[in-house]
């Protein structure tokens, strides 16, 4: 396939990953009357009986036994596992507790984390540019706590928690599709527990429950794997640099759906702190610009 061609594939799905975990949280809203914790046991279980398939249909079922025999990647893939459940079940109750914004914060948040943890568990170094972009993003988030007494406890869980997931997952070297049934298998046992055992609301006994509602709760394994998938197609059709640019997409759409759909308050704290990281994400990419341009002259 020509270069340009799978440039122009790589866009659009990267332009699609993003644009479905943007706007994920309608999806999330919808089931406002189930509990987080069930949510997130519906989004384990149907997402590995999917992902199931699509390694059955792609024949993928010996990588993923080799890593299951394996120590080393089981171990990082047992704490990537635990990462991700922690990272969606506070992405789960901040949608549906209102704190939609929050999350927003802590996607855009994510980036400017990444490279601090490069730097400090890879050897990456920082430039001079980057450094500034931190700092101010430090400073945003430092101003919000001293001036206004606020701590954004759910936008640096998010952000922390995806970043190390991130950063872990790089070690484990393995593809998005197997890495992420076998992290789903590890949490199905948990999930399967408090969902079959442990649960006792109005909602958790799925015989009870309208079809529609039921139909939501087993589309939790589409929206989980589909904009991964999306998202790993573009990632091999396109430069990490290039990719880059497309992560905002989704903190944007959550932005907007938070205030103008929701309705969420955009308060004098969250406004100081946005404006704070929204300047050191735009010094951050034109120093990934400029540096991307040195390197093709």
């Amino acid at each position: 396939m020509p270069e340009q061609q799978q440039s122009k594939q790589g866009i659009l799905l990267a332009i699609s990953a993003y644009t479905m975990w943007g706007i994920a949280p309608i999806y999330f809203k919808a089931l406002s009357a189930v509990t987080p914790l069930e949510i997130l046991s519906h989004r384990i279980i149907w997402s590995v009986l999917l992902l199931a398939v699509l390694i059955q249909l792609s024949k993928g079922w010996r990588k993923v036994s080799k890593v299951l025999v394996s120590k080393t990647k089981m171990t990082y893939l047992i704490c990537t596992a635990l990462l991700v459940g922690v990272n969606w079940l506070i992405f789960i109750w901040a949608v549906n507790a209102d704190h939609m914004l929050d999350a927003s914060l802590g996607y855009y948040i994510n980036p400017l984390l990444n490279v601090i943890l490069g730097m400090l568990f890879l050897g990456e170094r920082l430039r001079k540019l980057q450094w500034f972009a931190v700092a101010l993003a430090a400073t945003g988030v430092i101003i919000q706590v001293v001036a206004f007494g606020s701590i954004p406890v759910v936008a640096l869980a998010l952000a922390t928690s995806f970043g190390l997931y991130g950063l872990l997952r790089k070690k484990v070297s393995l593809d998005a599709q197997s890495g992420l049934f076998i992290e789903t298998l590890l949490m199905v046992p948990v999930a399967a527990l408090y969902l079959f055992f442990i649960a006792d609301t109005p909602t958790s006994h799925m015989g009870d429950n309208p079809m529609h509602l039921n139909l939501l709760l087993v589309c939790a394994g589409i929206v989980t794997t589909l904009p991964l998938l999306c998202f790993t197609g573009a990632a091999t059709r396109l430069k990490l640099s290039t990719l880059g640019f497309f992560q905002y997409i989704g903190p944007s759409l959550m932005f907007i759906l938070a205030v103008m759909v929701y309705g969420e308050p955009l308060t004098t704290d969250k406004t100081m702190t946005f404006a704070f990281i929204w300047t050191a994400l735009v010094i951050f990419s034109l120093d990934g610009l400029r540096t991307r341009r040195k390197h093709t002259i």
